[in-house]
């Protein structure tokens, strides 16, 4: 199996920024009925930044809200509060924002290719279609486009005429990626892309990604769950924890000094031979997002917590001068404890 590709020093990406997320909140009432109505706070307070040529990752479990800030980015789920927005342009709120101008700034690969594809389209329909939505008539133009589209992404033209299911999986998840780059967007999110892919082709996939980032000038939002694929291909690194961004910084200081307990885990389950501490894990599951504990939502599960943390939600996440944020009321504590 062939390694992704690593890259050690990366170059910065640029300082302007291409997109803004402030203050984002999704809720959802659950419920009704004898028992009444509760909030489902899905994403409570998120803020993020992504730079022009830039990968951030977005990582947590299932059910920490990664995907719904996607949804939120891609304007197919209205916030509760907050804005986002998209290359100076406003997002949300009303007037509702223009989904054909959206479309042409963000676009998304899904993470099932199997599921993301329209078995009845050949993959020239599944390509030319957006690009005829987005007022491109000229059938040399169409032509081309989805040729050139295609030998971006490793396949031939003459493929264009076959059906998903005269694909693989890996080939199928190309094909994914071309739609989403078939409209020259300048930001890709990234949505578990190779999670269910065989490990033979996952490498392949990675490394595709990474040389169209640089090829295409493109900016890429990867969600995660799995900081194996992370580490590989984010400049930056926002972790999430039931709705929230409990940590945030450069990628090579997440991965070496995590200053949050539950950054910590999400590493130590990577498996790597040559880690010769183990960081600690920990026990327990999400808690139940209808009913999150009093205090730090991590407390239930944190080896750290004292009384504190089971009374107070814990700090703002505030960023430090190297760039570097932590919801903890004990990080500089357990940031050292990693030094040492």
């Amino acid at each position: 199996m062939p390694e992704p590709q690593r890259m050690p020093d990366r170059e910065k990406a640029g300082d302007d920024v291409i997109l803004s997320v402030e203050d984002l909140a999704v809720h959802f009432p659950v419920g009704g009925g004898f028992r009444g109505w509760r909030m489902l706070r899905a994403v409570d307070g998120v803020n993020l930044t992504l730079k022009r040529g830039e990968c951030l990752g977005l990582v947590g479990e299932s059910g920490s809200g990664k995907s719904t800030v996607a949804l939120s980015i891609l304007g197919l789920q209205a916030p509760t509060r907050g804005r986002v927005v998209l290359d100076g342009q406003v997002m949300t709120g009303r007037p509702s924002p223009d989904r054909k101008v959206l479309a042409r700034i963000v676009q998304m690969v899904f993470q099932d290719p199997y599921a993301s594809l329209n078995p009845r389209q050949t993959v020239r329909r599944t390509l030319e279609d957006p690009l005829r939505l987005h007022g491109v008539t000229a059938r040399s133009e169409i032509e081309g486009r989805v040729a050139e589209m295609l030998g971006h992404v490793g396949l031939r033209p003459e493929q264009a005429d076959r059906y998903p299911h005269e694909f693989s999986g890996g080939q199928r998840q190309r094909i994914g990626i071309a739609r989403a780059l078939i409209l020259k967007p300048s930001i890709v999110i990234c949505d578990e892309p190779v999670s269910a892919l065989d490990v033979s082709i996952r490498a392949q996939i990675i490394n595709l990604l990474l040389e169209l980032k640089e090829t295409l000038g493109l900016s890429y939002i990867m969600i995660s769950h799995d900081l194996g694929v992370v580490e590989h291909m984010s400049d930056r690194v926002a972790v999430m924890y039931l709705g929230r961004i409990v940590e945030s910084g450069d990628w090579r200081e997440i991965f070496e000094r995590p200053a949050h307990p539950y950054t910590q885990t999400l590493i130590a389950a990577i498996p790597d031979p040559l880690r010769h501490t183990p960081l600690a894990t920990t026990g327990g599951e999400l808690p139940n997002p209808l009913d999150p504990p009093q205090g730090c939502a991590f407390g239930p599960r944190c080896r750290h917590a004292q009384a504190v943390c089971r009374r107070e939600p814990g700090p703002s996440l505030e960023t430090r001068p190297d760039g570097h944020a932590v919801r903890c009321w004990r990080a500089e504590e357990i940031a050292g404890e990693m030094a040492r």
